[in-house]
């Protein structure tokens, strides 16, 4: 399998923070369109956007949370959408579609991590609904208005190392493991943006998919304290064991991949660290140090994945008639 997931040398690394990888960029007159974009490495997201001059429109479950932790902030507007509910994803692209606007930069940024066992829809498992299956709707649902040269960026996580696609039980009807299903969920959304890419040509629209870093954001609500312990994150006390992000540097790899100039022209690529990754170790176990496994960025995977998308949400914006 031949790749590009190769480092091109951005200068950029783990420490640089999101105002730090747009700097010098200047996005008056863009719109982009920020799932989660109140919280976390969402909020700063939203912060450097706005600081470079875009107008962010931020979907949120918790519309009144949203407002409230955007309070202060210029250029916002929050809208109602639940990722879970396709229903609400329906609502929420006709809501918008209906003011005629142009989206210039689409981050899948929301998502959930290792809950306990929940059924969303029709008795889909909850991570991969919600992490996938809402924002595979979103955009397809939002396509009409994505412009042209316009990038979608999808947040996966270093988690997709922990598994595949579970092809023979997608929503894991034969037994429950929240990790394997947080793994899944995110090799889905590398997947997602490796297709997007390829179909997304005809309009010069690029995606993305990439690795966040290590955070404490409330993405950790479903951990118990001591399964933190357990994992080293903390300490008894609470204190950090393990060097993480601040949630600035948490957002910049999201912030290079929506507008960096040394992406100009790629796509369909995994970042970390605001840079593209290289792939993992062939031979690395569980959760390698860094890197994107092959299986995530395998096209024939992700056509796959697509075509099964599509199947379950009703969705595709590129079906031939």
């Amino acid at each position: 399998m031949t790749t590009a997931q190769h480092k091109i040398g951005s200068g950029f690394g783990a420490t640089t923070t999101a105002a730090e990888a747009v700097a010098g960029v200047d996005l008056t007159g863009k719109l982009a369109v920020v799932t989660g974009g109140y919280s976390g490495i969402g909020l700063e997201t939203t912060r450097a956007l706005t600081g470079a001059g875009a107008h962010v429109v931020v979907p949120a479950r918790r519309r009144e949370t949203a407002q409230e932790a955007l309070a202060g902030i210029d250029d916002v507007e929050v809208g109602e959408l639940d990722l879970g509910d396709l229903e609400s994803v329906r609502a929420f692209a006709e809501r918008f579609l209906a003011t005629g606007r142009r989206i210039d930069l689409l981050i899948a940024n929301a998502g959930i991590m290792a809950c306990p066992e929940t059924r969303v829809g029709p008795g889909w498992e909850a991570q991969f609904a919600t992490n996938h299956l809402g924002h595979f709707a979103l955009v397809n649902r939002l396509w009409p208005a994505v412009t042209e040269g316009a990038r979608v960026v999808s947040l996966s996580s270093r988690g997709h190392h922990y598994s595949p696609i579970r092809w023979d039980d997608v929503h894991f009807e034969r037994g429950y493991e929240k990790w394997q299903a947080y793994g899944q969920a995110k090799t889905a959304n590398v997947l997602f943006a490796v297709r997007l890419d390829e179909l997304g040509a005809e309009k010069d629209v690029h995606a993305f998919a990439l690795h966040p870093g290590g955070i404490m954001t409330p993405l950790q609500r479903h951990l118990p304290r001591e399964e933190m312990i357990e994992r080293g994150w903390i300490d008894e006390a609470g204190n950090y064991l393990m060097e993480f992000k601040t949630p600035e540097q948490g957002a910049a790899t999201t912030v290079w991949a929506a507008t960096s100039p040394q992406l100009a022209g790629l796509g369909g690529l995994y970042l970390e660290d605001c840079d593209v990754a290289e792939l993992a170790p062939e031979d690395a176990e569980g959760l390698a140090d860094s890197g994107v496994r092959r299986y995530a960025v395998d096209r024939a995977q992700a056509e796959r994945l697509w075509t099964l998308s599509a199947q379950l949400t009703g969705v595709d914006a590129f079906a031939r008639p």
